[in-house]
């Protein structure tokens, strides 16, 4: 009898556990890709995308563009995501994403691979420029019957040729664009202007005790399981 409860006290751990690390979102695995994606030079990347193999690497080196354009604070940036969200219950909802980007590249020595910056979603890792408020201070910019006291907040994305970035994905040749970063492997485009340390930090930033939790719950459930079904063993023996 005390065998099958720990094996479905080990279960019921797991189970747990995998809720709680499903609940932190796409920022954990970014941060695990970006602690397991080896790291390779342009010149490597390059020859990667002319062979035709398809690796995931990351490739660090300073962003540059011949298009970048100019934000209100006179900087050359690449790309520029607007995210105006309302919060509730369920966490925040954007209700506005809006994305400026123009061809960027990687440069690295005489070097230079094309980055796709179009693809970039959640795999855009920078620190973020954000504001809050309420709902009813942008009244022309929300959906129609929304509680003016509802939180509202804006977070601004920026990537700058005055950075330099860790880039993650695979090295592909485009007909247009020449060897470029893609998403691939079913991970997606990362890019980020942080050490890959401060990037992981950021991703987990508030998260840290459901971080904990979590591996609590999935180490406890493995030794449950493996202490029942040892034991059940045993007794099957005796």
């Amino acid at each position: 009898m005390i065998p099958s409860a720990l094996v479905l006290v080990g279960l019921a751990a797991l189970t747990g556990g995998w809720l709680l690390l499903r609940g932190l979102g796409p920022g954990l695995r970014v941060g695990r890709i970006l602690a397991s994606t080896p790291v390779v030079p342009v010149d490597r990347a390059l020859e990667l995308a002319r062979e035709g193999a398809t690796r995931y690497v990351g490739v660090g080196g300073r962003i540059d563009s011949e298009a970048e354009f100019l934000d209100e604070n006179e900087r050359p940036l690449v790309l520029r995501r607007t995210r105006l969200e309302l919060g509730g219950k369920r966490g925040w909802t954007a209700v506005e994403d809006r994305r400026e980007t123009v061809p960027f590249d990687l440069a690295g020595g005489l070097e230079r691979i094309a980055v796709d910056g179009d693809a970039l979603d959640e795999g855009l890792v920078v620190v973020t420029r954000e504001s809050q408020g309420t709902a009813g201070e942008v009244p022309d910019r929300i959906p129609e019957g929304t509680d003016p006291a509802t939180p509202v907040r804006l977070r601004v994305e920026l990537l700058s040729t005055v950075d330099h970035a860790l880039v993650l994905g695979v090295p592909v040749v485009d007909p247009d664009r020449g060897p470029i970063m893609r998403p691939g492997l079913g991970r997606p485009l990362v890019v980020t202007t942080l050490e890959p340390a401060d990037a992981m930090r950021l991703l987990a930033a508030g998260r840290q005790g459901t971080t904990r939790a979590a591996t609590a719950l999935l180490a406890g459930g493995i030794v449950a399981l493996v202490v029942g079904i040892a034991w059940g063993v045993v007794v099957a023996l005796a």
